[in-house]
């Protein structure tokens, strides 16, 4: 197995970064007369009974325990729910402004179908009868053609019921093509199956680690659980634990954290390897874990006597002092300073997934942090990194197939998730766009959608539109009108969030399993219905083996009979939990060696596919001068939720003026291109271009454009459409050639005047 720099290392692009530099507004939602005075829509309660109601919010992706106050049938205020695992009285600001949600116009009462275009819909409303029988027409009729594998999901998550009924039904269909949106969590998923060799999500110890080292995370603008990452981050302080941030950009985690390293784009893991070699020269790394419980750390023969280098001489060969100082812009004392704190730690944690977590990010940057907590020797230990166990409460059994279903999923998978090249991946929906708009005529020609606003949150949006425009029919399971939406052939409405049944699974990062249940908190005001009651509707209207893999009446009983006898005391408390203990270092690992491995076979083979892609952004030096990377902020929801009218109310001038967005650069780059504070110019990349206005800081470095994610929304209210420029317009995904995920977190870009 030949091992060089290009088989363990690729770095992403651009950094990583985030913004929320004020206080969160908690308090936004005290005062119900601010409702009344701002948004006129919004409904007044006529004094009542007044009662609370435990539930937990589905909107963002930590499942924050909630309890809703009510005045009457009327929801009128949201608040943290007390004992909550993870959150424990607290929750973010969109869970929090989520009444809005709840009463917002933009709810969509029926099932509506789109008699116009894709580009100019025209919406008529029709019965549920009307549409349950058009949705199954068209499926059936694209059985009989023998096409099965011509459906496709996105999803926007794979875990819970509703992800799995989706799952379950193109299964029973005949279509391999079921996809969920990408997160940081897809990357430590794959990095476990490298390193551990075992089908594991990844948790993290934090409130008994003594030293956290974030490479890019955005632990305070939203990565993993934002709210247990925030009283975490209380805790650290006030156990003196020692926070540094790695990050190209002052984000508001790096200026809370106690030391901010100012990395240059990209260079995350060139540093996390840079403090391997100098925890390796120090012999400063765990030597039990190393000698007795990994695999290739020193130099190894195969079976044949082939001699194999190992980690560690690969390592110091590499990664010396002088070339990763130069690469990062990290001075070599303060590698060696930080590499020997976190190695003298008893609990040090070492984490990434850049921003929110949003995107996969590069396999190799994550294994490259990974390996300095197994330097350190806390894998499984507290403190710790853990591999827990996934979710395992849904137990159906496996979905009846036809002969047109079998033959169908024998067919590759549309995104080439599974495949020979990418072996390791479930799921890559950001290919999607430029595999149809390659070819003569769709591959999907029916797409269903749920949970997710991929029109919005895919990279390169404006070739994911142009795909979507050639999919013949797209149905769409949303409560609210968005992006992708409002390119449906056809909407199944959901319930709200506060009108619904819903498991919601464990959350990323967690070291125990814990199941909530999202309960209706009000009587459902609409004529809308569950996705997974939808999906049944569906699936019964088209008889057969799909009928006869969904044996449920509806979905409260598909859930309840998921659940069996936890069903009643999750109805009761809200939540189940699981406690678990990692296995000590000699039950842990199942590689072939059955021990950790620093280094893999797959990331071996990444010269052959392709290189290490994303070193260099997309577009020509000499044209695009400058690099464009992102921000996320608390104050704006990133994922498929929009943000809320409070939301969009807190954000800072700084972020959005206006309906421009505000980019963020060095005085230095602004002097170069004579640009001025407030001014409006027009950044353009390879992909497209936005009129900004143009905030000068040096909280960026030079010839770094910041632009913040979660602005740009096409509609459908006056209070996010036409604020701002969609950050996914103006980049490219870029293949990471190991996983295939997107590691793609900036690109080439330019900044002149108005």
């Amino acid at each position: 197995m030949k091992i060089d720099r290009r088989s363990f290392l690729s770095l992403g692009v651009g950094a990583g970064a985030g913004i929320a530099l004020s206080p969160l507004p908690w308090k936004l939602t005290d005062d119900l007369s601010i409702w009344t005075q701002m948004w006129p829509w919004t409904p007044v309660p006529k004094d009542g009974e007044i009662r609370y109601v435990n539930s937990v919010s589905t909107l963002c992706r930590c499942g924050c325990g909630i309890k809703v106050r009510k005045v009457d049938d009327r929801a009128v205020k949201i608040e943290g729910q007390e004992g909550y695992p993870g959150s424990d009285g607290s929750a973010c600001a969109l869970c929090m402004s989520g009444i809005q949600r709840l009463y917002s116009p933009t709810a969509i009462r029926m099932p509506l179908k789109n008699t116009g275009t894709k580009d100019a819909p025209l919406w008529q409303s029709v019965t549920w009868d009307a549409a349950i029988r058009e949705i199954s027409e068209k499926l059936g009729k694209l059985r009989k053609e023998g096409k099965p594998q011509a459906l496709a999901c996105i999803s926007g998550s794979d875990k819970g019921t509703v992800p799995a009924l989706f799952r379950r039904f193109l299964q029973a269909y005949g279509s391999p093509n079921f996809m969920s949106m990408p997160s940081y969590e897809d990357a430590y998923e794959m990095t476990l199956k490298l390193m551990h060799g075992t089908d594991s999500a990844v948790g993290f110890d934090l409130e008994n680690a003594d030293y956290v080292i974030s490479f890019g995370s955005g632990i305070l603008e939203g990565w993993g659980s934002s709210v247990r990452m925030f009283k975490a981050k209380s805790a650290w302080k006030d156990k003196k634990v020692k926070t540094v941030q790695v990050d190209t950009r002052l984000s508001n985690s790096a200026a809370k954290a106690d030391l901010w390293l100012a990395v240059k784009p990209g260079s995350e893991s060139l540093l996390a390897l840079g403090m391997a070699a100098v925890i390796i020269s120090e012999k400063l790394y765990d030597k039990k874990f190393a000698d007795q419980y990994t695999f290739a750390f020193d130099s190894w023969k195969d079976a044949e006597g082939k001699e194999h280098r190992g980690f560690k001489e690969f390592i110091l060969e590499n990664y010396s002092l002088s070339y990763v100082a130069r690469a990062t812009g990290i001075e070599e004392s303060q590698i060696v300073k930080i590499a020997k704190e976190f190695a003298g730690a008893s609990a040090p944690i070492a984490l990434c997934g850049r921003g929110q977590g949003n995107t996969p990010g590069s396999v190799h940057e994550f294994m490259a942090v990974h390996a300095l907590n197994a330097l350190a020797g806390n894998i499984n230990q507290k403190g710790g990194v853990w591999a827990m166990p996934k979710d395992d409460y849904i137990q159906w059994d496996e979905a009846a197939t036809d002969g047109i279903a079998e033959k169908g999923l024998e067919t590759p998978r549309i995104d080439g998730a599974g495949t020979e090249k990418y072996p390791l991946s479930k799921s890559l929906p950001h290919r999607l766009a430029a595999i149809i708009n390659a070819a003569e005529k769709s591959p999907v020609e029916v797409l269903l959608v749920s949970g997710a606003n991929p029109l919005y949150s895919l990279p390169d949006s404006r070739a994911v539109k142009k795909a979507f425009g050639r999919i013949p029919f797209i149905v769409s399971f949303a409560s609210h009108m968005d992006e992708t939406s409002e390119m449906a052939d056809m909407i199944l409405p959901c319930p709200s969030h506060l009108e619904r049944y819903e498991d919601v699974p464990t959350p990323a990062g967690m070291i125990r399993k814990v199941t909530g249940l999202a309960r209706p908190v009000v009587r459902p005001q609409y004529n809308r219905k569950n996705a997974g009651d939808s999906l049944i509707l569906i699936a019964k209207a088209l008889g057969g083996s799909i009928a006869g893999s969904f044996p449920w009446a509806a979905y409260e009983e598909c859930l309840e009979k998921t659940f069996g006898d936890k069903w009643k005391t999750l109805k009761e408390t809200g939540y189940i939990t699981e406690d678990f203990s990692p296995p000590y270092w000699d039950a842990a690992f199942a590689t072939p060696s059955k021990k950790f491995a620093f280094m893999s076979e797959v990331c071996a083979g990444a010269e052959k596919k392709g290189g290490t892609g994303a070193a260099k952004p997309e577009g020509e030096e000499n044209t695009f001068p400058l690099l464009l990377i992102p921000f996320d902020s608390m104050r704006l929801a990133c994922g498929p939720v929009a943000p809320t009218p409070f939301m969009m109310k807190t954000v800072s001038d700084h972020m959005l003026k206006g309906k421009y967005t505000v980019v963020e650069i060095h005085p230095e780059t602004a002097q170069k291109y004579g640009l001025k504070e407030g001014k409006n110019a027009v950044l353009s990349t390879p992909k497209g271009e936005a009129e900004v206005k143009v905030h000068l800081s040096r909280r960026t470095a030079p010839g770094i454009v910041a632009m913040p994610r979660g602005l740009g929304h096409s509609g459908p209210d006056e209070y996010i459409s036409g604020k701002g420029s969609n950050f996914n317009e103006l980049i490219a995904a870029v293949e990471d050639p190991v996983s295939g995920l997107d590691a793609a977190w900036g690109i080439r870009a330019k900044l002149v005047k108005a």
